[in-house]
């Protein structure tokens, strides 16, 4: 079983809530564009001033969804 990678994607100031849920949005599209698998992602406002969203993808597809969306940082999924 492969490794499942959360890439993280970083909002701030007052705006930030809307944008990661719209982002989000964009990270949906691209899973069905790219066919990819698990179908992972989400956002979360963390407080008025900051918000993240997410997409989860694998070992496998790390470097090419890395390269081409350029999230802001990753982390190990548990």
């Amino acid at each position: 079983m492969s490794r499942q990678i959360k890439l993280i994607w970083d909002f701030r100031g007052p705006a930030s809530g809307k944008t990661a849920e719209h982002h989000e949005i964009h990270l949906k599209e691209y899973i069905v564009a790219e066919n990819l698998s698990p179908n992972i992602t989400g956002f979360k406002i963390h407080n008025e001033m900051y918000a993240t969203a997410f997409m989860v993808v694998t070992d496998e597809t790390m470097i090419k969804v890395r390269d081409a969306l350029k999230p802001h940082r990753g982390e190990v999924s548990s």
